[in-house]
């Protein structure tokens, strides 16, 4: 390492990101979140109510409720990876920051984001490997807090 790099004080530090940082206002990012987030939820809202209407139910045959929302969660995760596959969805979550985040098709962009960039590796050591390194934490801290909250629930009941 260079010189340069052993005489850099906290203080230096401090400035140096402060000068490099990407400044952000948090209104503006709570109400592009908020918008965003509320379009996805839209966007999903749409098709339940279209795959659930009387024309769709006689071209496709009925649909009950719970196949519905099945359906509905498919097509949004669907949607999810088209859009990481095709290099759209960081694009969007540049601008909605956390309202990309936070639905389903979020969690769809976790899994297929390091899919798509250990692929080189591999099937299993590349893509199978890696997919969960986001959604992993995620999915285990999700279930032992469901867990705890379960055991919880069922104490006071």
């Amino acid at each position: 390492m260079s010189n340069h790099l052993n005489k850099l004080t906290e203080k230096k530090y401090s400035e140096m990101t402060n000068r490099y940082s990407k400044k952000s206002g948090l209104i503006k990012d709570c109400f592009f979140a908020f918008v965003f987030g509320g379009l996805i939820c839209i966007i999903a809202q749409l098709f339940h109510d279209i795959i659930i209407s009387s024309t769709a139910q006689k071209i496709f045959g009925t649909l009950t409720e719970e196949n519905a929302k099945a359906l509905t969660v498919m097509f949004m995760v669907f949607v999810g990876v088209l859009l990481t596959a095709f290099n759209v969805y960081d694009e969007i979550g540049n601008i909605a920051g956390a309202g990309t985040i936070v639905p389903i098709t979020g969690f769809a962009n976790s899994i297929t984001s390091p899919a798509m960039e250990y692929k080189s590796e591999g099937f299993i050591l590349g893509v199978g490997a890696q997919m969960f390194q986001v959604a992993g934490p995620v999915i285990v801290y999700g279930t032992a807090a469901s867990v705890i909250a379960g055991f919880i629930y069922y104490l006071i009941k």
